[in-house]
């Protein structure tokens, strides 16, 4: 990938840092609990197989970030950086998850300002794709300020074709939005 994907980008409640492959066994324990891909378009990600394929395709990315709790030290979750369905100017932010004691809100948040500050030293938009019927990560998208746009997606999600949405945050609506630091 051309820009640096893979910062080290932190606030007081998380540190994001490069995945790496000796992340597998926090990431695996964290990601192998199906509840948290109950809605989700991958529902059978929390197995092992499946997870396998999802974080060997972060590593290979170049564009995967580790989510940890500076409060505890402990692996939380994921998110990335992607180019590949963007247009010029865009970069995706997506394949997220947390653990469910992180739900609502505000580790979110903090990912993605942090994500987000960084896209916008390079970009001037940032995408994100979701699941059309994945209506938890569709809120939490217009929680953070993302505008749901005309574009659409299909990817094989378990093994099905699955519509995707696409949200996007541009640089100027970041600054103006429910992310922007004050101050």
């Amino acid at each position: 990938m051309t820009p640096p994907m893979q910062p080290a980008l932190a606030d007081e409640r998380v540190l994001l840092r490069p995945m790496a492959a000796d992340d597998w066994d926090a990431l695996y324990a964290v990601a192998s609990d199906p509840l948290i891909w109950a809605l989700h378009p991958a529902h059978d990600r929390w197995k092992e197989p499946v997870f396998r394929t999802y974080f060997e395709q972060g590593l290979a990315s170049n564009g995967a970030l580790v989510a940890i709790d500076r409060s505890t030290g402990r692996v939380i979750g994921s998110s990335r950086y992607d180019i590949r369905v963007a247009l010029p100017g865009e970069v995706e932010i997506g394949w997220t998850f947390l653990v469910r004691s992180h739900w609502g809100g505000a580790w979110n948040a903090s990912m993605k300002r942090l994500m987000l500050e960084h896209a916008f030293t390079i970009f001037d938009t940032a995408i994100f794709l979701v699941g059309e019927t994945n209506l938890r990560s569709r809120r939490a998208m217009e929680k953070i300020g993302g505008r749901l746009t005309d574009r659409r997606q299909s990817w094989d999600m378990a093994g099905v074709q699955t519509g995707h949405v696409i949200y996007a945050i541009t640089r100027d609506d970041f600054a103006r939005g429910p992310l922007a630091r004050s101050g």
